[in-house]
């Protein structure tokens, strides 16, 4: 499979997504001890980072949903050639569909599912490459 480019989004297939109550603290702590590096600010609530030779997202405990005091500490977001599709097959094979499919302005078609183990998953298609700066992210580090 070969991704479409998208400067908004990482160049992965797999990005974990590490959940905090404080997203500025995480990303400065991670910076520190484990050397990650920021990607792109997405205002106070989410950030893009970069470790080694990948990438992960860290997000704040109230994004998608997830405020609650059992709110599963972590999901993982897979980029996907069709999303369309990955969600009729999804359903088909009995995961709950969280979020239906949606165009965002950061160029991504996206839904979320959770999996039978109570896992959340976002599945995220390419639709257009859009400069982060257009949808109110900051730029922080491209490698």
């Amino acid at each position: 499979m070969t991704l479409a480019r998208n400067r908004s989004m990482p160049d992965f297939a797999v990005l974990p997504v590490l959940n905090y109550r404080d997203v500025r603290a995480a990303v400065a702590w991670l910076g520190r001890a484990f050397g990650a590096r920021e990607r792109l600010r997405i205002g106070e609530h989410r950030a893009q980072l970069l470790i080694g030779e990948g990438a992960f997202i860290v997000a704040a405990f109230h994004g998608m949903g997830l405020g609650a005091p059992d709110a599963p500490r972590h999901s993982i977001m897979v980029r996907v050639d069709n999303v369309d599709a990955h969600l009729a097959r999804a359903a088909e094979f009995g995961a709950r569909i969280l979020a239906k499919a949606t165009d965002f302005p950061y160029g991504e078609r996206q839904y979320t599912a959770e999996d039978a183990g109570g896992h959340v998953w976002t599945f995220s298609q390419t639709i257009a490459d859009v400069d982060p700066a257009t949808w109110g992210a900051t730029v922080v580090s491209e490698r």
